[in-house]
């Protein structure tokens, strides 16, 4: 029977997702440890194989340490542009079926699916798109069922690799107890240090304390962690839409043709819009670049890309599509950039050829610009030199915005 206000939600995940796209590439490499990401010696693991975990690898481990765990691992470079083509083969799957869904990174989503039962019957509904995913893409897919979004996702967590699993209404608490404390969502390796430092193992453990006494150990943490050992979730399917975008635009007041000054603008307005990315936990897969010349012609082009947040893969793309637009001569009134298709994600996941001191590079910048503005760090061609003596004739108008629009 349903019950007034009763949620069902579906997640729904790929399995291994970007070593599964490298074994439909190469049929060899299936049921083998596979490891993806750089060569080099301080390379990281971005992803691996259920053959290569039994090693003891995982994601983000230094791939020199992977590789003495498992010698005859075998490594794939990476293709970030056809692991985006495969997600959004599989969105566009979801769209045409589901009647509300969440992309929540490149390769899992959550889908409110409250009231089916009254016409279809949700876990049918649900198992039969799971099979029509995998018929379509190839690709192993894992599928929970439960009345909130957390406890769908351990059920999928437990039902891998490439199966599905239904919690029924009410038995979210006992589904739960049993597991060790790090197996819910956001429960990292200090917090789960710390908890069984006092003796919490297990979540049936965890839901027993009380409220007050987990919000002295843990603060706001705590609570929330309470909640979700008690299986409680009120987090809601957030309504994905492909156009969601972030963009920023520089209007001149002295119109210019100089390339220098331009460029360094370009670079200038990526590493802002990049920064909000990364500070957002969201990758982008589209680049449009919009130039207005002096007679107020705007022109616009845009690109499909490999979902990033990183600078130097953004900033590549941004000066090609200048490039490419940029063909009448004429004096420049306005110049833009705007990224699009945005899920949630992390930059690492694109560093397939970058190493820990890239990585922590770029965590130290943000760390920096979250504390003191982002205008504190720049790349030397967007400041500095001439480029500052040179911003002065060109004062500029400046506009920031985060834009999302959800069909009518």
């Amino acid at each position: 029977m349903l019950l007034d206000g009763q949620r069902t939600i579906a997640h729904i995940d790929m399995d291994c997702f970007f070593v599964s796209v490298e074994c439909l590439k190469d049929r060899s490499l299936k049921g083998k440890p596979v490891l993806v990401g750089g060569r080099g010696d301080r390379a990281v693991v971005a992803a691996c194989s259920y053959e290569a975990r039994t090693f003891g690898i995982h994601s983000a481990m230094p791939m020199k340490m992977a590789l003495r765990l498992c010698p005859h691992a075998i490594i794939r470079g990476g293709d970030m542009e056809e692991y985006s083509n495969f997600s959004r083969h599989v969105t566009d799957i979801i769209a045409g079926n589901a009647p509300l869904y969440e992309k929540s990174s490149i390769d899992e989503f959550y889908l409110d699916i409250s009231g089916m039962d009254k016409y279809f019957g949700s876990l049918k509904w649900a198992s039969e798109l799971r099979q029509k995913i995998m018929r379509e893409t190839k690709l192993p897919i894992s599928l929970g069922l439960a009345s909130n979004k957390m406890v769908s996702k351990v059920a999928t967590n437990e039902a891998k690799p490439s199966g599905q699993l239904s919690i029924p209404f009410g038995q979210e608490k006992i589904f739960l107890a049993p597991m060790p404390i790090d197996k819910i969502p956001m429960v990292g390796k200090e917090t789960a240090a710390q908890l069984r430092r006092r003796g919490v193992e297990t979540v049936k453990t965890l839901s027993e304390i009380p409220i007050g006494l987990l919000e002295a150990w843990l603060g706001k943490n705590g609570i929330s962690l309470w909640n979700k050992a008690n299986g409680i979730d009120e987090t809601p399917v957030v309504p994905f839409h492909e156009q969601k975008s972030i963009s920023t635009e520089s209007t001149f007041s002295t119109d210019t043709i100089d390339m220098d000054f331009i460029h360094s603008e370009l670079v200038r307005m990526t590493e802002k819009v990049a920064f909000e990315l990364r500070q957002q936990n969201r990758l982008a897969g589209c680049v449009t670049v919009k130039i207005r010349y002096s007679d107020f012609e705007t022109v616009t082009k845009q690109m499909s890309i490999a979902y990033t947040a990183s600078d130097h893969v953004l900033l590549e793309k941004v000066k090609e599509l200048f490039s490419k637009l940029y063909d009448r001569r004429l004096l420049i009134r306005l110049i833009g950039v705007r990224f699009s298709h945005m899920v949630s994600g992390n930059y690492q996941i694109s560093l397939f050829e970058d190493t820990h001191e890239m990585i922590s590079l770029y965590q130290a910048i943000d760390s920096i610009k979250s504390q003191y503005g982002w205008q504190l760090l720049m790349r030397g061609s967007s400041s500095g030199g001439r480029f500052e003596e040179e911003l002065q004739p060109y004062q500029k108008k400046e506009t920031f915005t985060m834009k999302r629009r959800y069909p009518k």
